[in-house]
């Protein structure tokens, strides 16, 4: 059982969230383009849009961008963020109920965020939003456990201090399935971070399910992390890669018409 409203998860994370999550590789815009008919007038409701990562890149490929985000914290940093782009809008809104015109946007996207989604209410709201033909997109950016010494490790021990990693966990892995009879297609970037001690715990801090300082397993958690850069580490800094996976899906007109 999740111990926190999803809305609330990260409240207390913003700061480390805003400076130490990984971006996603510009490639993405490109294949948005190829997959999914993007273009610079494509209006784009980015739902779930947080502290501006994903949005930023949409914002730079010249699109105009609704940035949806229930968390107030969270929007007012994305709000920051993104002050310099006059075709970004802050919407104080959720996946369920984004606050947006019906048939007003040509794609949605949601990064790092559908496991958090009733998915039928938000499917519901996603065809209502969207004009006839318009795409759905999800994103995650999914850390590399196979293949990474470093992920290997790193996984262990949010299993060990996690306080719901094991339900937020299996929610991540059923998202890929939230599309459903809806999905077309699959694609997977690679992406990393190369990271200094500081950012490395600021990049822990940042999951809503590690203890935060006071609770019971931070200290510990952080010795067990700083054990882990000890000996992964190389002049000073870690590799921390990422698998950036994209689901895409047409919600057709004729499921906007029921």
């Amino acid at each position: 059982m999740l111990k926190i409203e999803p809305t609330e998860r990260f409240s207390s994370r913003v700061e480390n969230y805003a400076r130490f999550r990984p971006s996603y590789p510009r490639e993405v815009i490109r294949v948005l383009e190829e997959e999914c008919g993007l273009t610079r007038d494509t209006v784009v409701a980015d739902v779930a849009s947080g502290t501006g990562l994903f949005t930023r890149l949409l914002l730079e490929h010249g699109n105009r961008v609704f940035g949806v985000e229930p968390n107030s914290d969270m929007r007012r940093a994305g709000e920051e963020y993104l002050a310099e782009f006059r075709n970004f809008v802050s919407v104080d809104g959720r996946a369920e109920h984004t606050t947006l015109p019906g048939h007003s946007v040509d794609l949605i996207t949601c990064a790092q965020a559908a496991h958090w989604f009733d998915r039928d209410q938000a499917i519901q709201e996603f065809q209502r939003v969207l004009k006839a033909g318009g795409y759905l997109v999800l994103l995650w950016n999914d850390r590399r456990i196979e293949g990474s010494a470093l992920g290997r490790d790193y996984e262990q021990m949010v299993m060990q201090y996690g306080t719901d990693y094991a339900e937020v966990r299996r929610r991540d892995q059923a998202s890929g399935d939230f599309l459903g009879p809806l999905a077309r297609g699959t694609r997977v970037l690679g992406n990393h971070q190369d990271l200094d001690f500081d950012s490395l715990q600021g990049r822990l801090l940042s999951s809503s399910y590690v203890p935060r300082s006071g609770e019971p397993g931070h200290r510990p958690m952080l010795a067990e992390l700083r054990r882990i850069f000890d000996i992964h580490q190389r002049s000073g800094r870690v590799r921390m890669e990422y698998d950036t996976k994209i689901f895409f899906g047409k919600l057709s007109s004729q499921s906007q018409e029921t």
